[in-house]
């Protein structure tokens, strides 16, 4: 947020979702969200996330475990203001702003819509030692919510729906857009594998790197444990944050000169660095459905991925590994010659395609249609 000019920024939520995913079904929205004050231009780093109609309604001091407890009423009084000045509730889940919304649907009749973006068991879990306490319940919460929502948007084709059910009527419909498909794209890629010769092999992820459950750190150590039988990769990496911690692991394992960590880049440059990589990994303990595997994908890019959440949905079984495995991760890459390369790379190509912006758009435009003309 920039609070001089109340305009409002996010890479998650920029406007082209509210004015191309909601708008075109309602006539506004108010948003309820959580904000922090910028304290500088937000304008550099992030994608304007103000527009016209879309009203933010914000809760600047903060919506977690521990404020929940010590400030629920206020939260609670906040959230239920902005329910009742709309017709209609549309909750992302997992989140506690989207239950107490959901909380306050119900109370005042107001038709709601859930959209599941993640697993909330995978995201505690594997966070920290609180978090596990808190998993079963949040699990729970969110599997009694979706159980018995009229309508339920997954962005998974399977995942999700099996770990959290439901009764009403759903769709699998990933927050993935992609809008543009190059059939020069996957020429250039299938000439980079021709032409591999002795120079390093580059593993990429893109993720922020001071979040353990994304699972850098597996990738570290299999490339460790690769170039001391002889073989020669490089792992380098996009994402903000504190990479302290995986420069540690590199160092345990003796591979620092091998880990590169390019930090944040802006999203118009991650397709060449895409281009510019041999392999992509990603290596995730907790998932959806992982935008930065599907953009690899569409790169032509050979993957490999781990069991979590929606990426078994994504790549062939031969290129998955048992979480955390690193003598899967091994395994894989050992068999990543040039003749499956090459395949992997028309594979990936042609699964990417599956998700273009106008086929996602125009069925999720077409289930909120349903939802809202169902009501009146």
């Amino acid at each position: 947020m920039n609070k001089h000019n109340n305009y409002f920024y996010s890479n998650g939520l920029p406007s082209n979702v509210w004015t191309e995913r909601y708008l075109k079904v309602f006539d506004q929205m108010v948003v309820c969200t959580r904000v922090v004050e910028a304290v500088e231009d937000c304008s550099k780093t992030l994608k304007l996330s103000s527009a016209d109609n879309v009203e933010f309604d914000l809760l600047s001091i903060g919506v977690n475990n521990i404020s929940f407890l010590s400030k629920r009423k206020f939260i609670e009084k906040h959230i239920e203001q902005a329910v009742l000045k709309c017709g209609y509730v549309i909750a992302r889940l997992p989140s506690i702003i989207g239950q107490i919304g959901l909380k306050y649907a119900k109370k005042h009749k107001k038709p709601f819509l859930i959209e599941l973006v993640g697993c909330p068991w995978d995201a505690y879990w594997n966070h920290s030692l609180k978090g596990k306490v808190i998993a079963p319940f949040i699990t729970w919460r969110t599997k009694s919510a979706v159980k018995t929502a009229p309508y339920v948007v997954y962005v998974t084709n399977s995942f999700l729906q099996g770990r959290y059910p439901t009764s009403g009527k759903t769709i699998g419909c990933s927050n993935v857009a992609l809008t543009e498909f190059d059939e020069h794209v996957l020429t250039k890629r299938t000439d980079k594998i021709k032409g591999m010769s002795n120079r390093p092999i580059i593993i990429g992820t893109t993720a922020s790197v001071n979040v353990r459950y994304k699972g850098q750190q597996y990738i570290i150590e299999a490339i460790s444990m690769l170039n001391k039988q002889g073989y020669n990769f490089e792992y380098h990496l996009v994402g903000e944050g504190d990479n302290s911690y995986l420069r540690s692991v590199a160092e345990k394992f003796g591979v620092t000169d091998k880990v590169k960590y390019l930090g944040p880049m802006p999203h118009a440059q991650v397709f060449q660095y895409l281009d510019n990589i041999d392999i992509y990994a990603q290596p995730s303990r907790q998932e959806g459905l992982p935008r930065a595997l599907i953009e690899a994908m569409s790169r032509g890019v050979p993957s490999i991925g781990s069991n979590t959440a929606g990426i078994p949905e994504l790549l062939e079984k031969e290129s998955i590994f048992k979480n955390g495995n690193i003598g899967d991760i091994c395994g894989i890459l050992k068999k990543m010659d040039q003749k499956t390369m090459l395949i992997q790379a028309k594979i990936n190509f042609e699964k990417s395609k599956e998700y273009a912006k106008s086929i996602l758009d125009e069925r999720r435009i077409e289930f909120f249609k349903e939802f809202r003309d169902d009501v009146k």
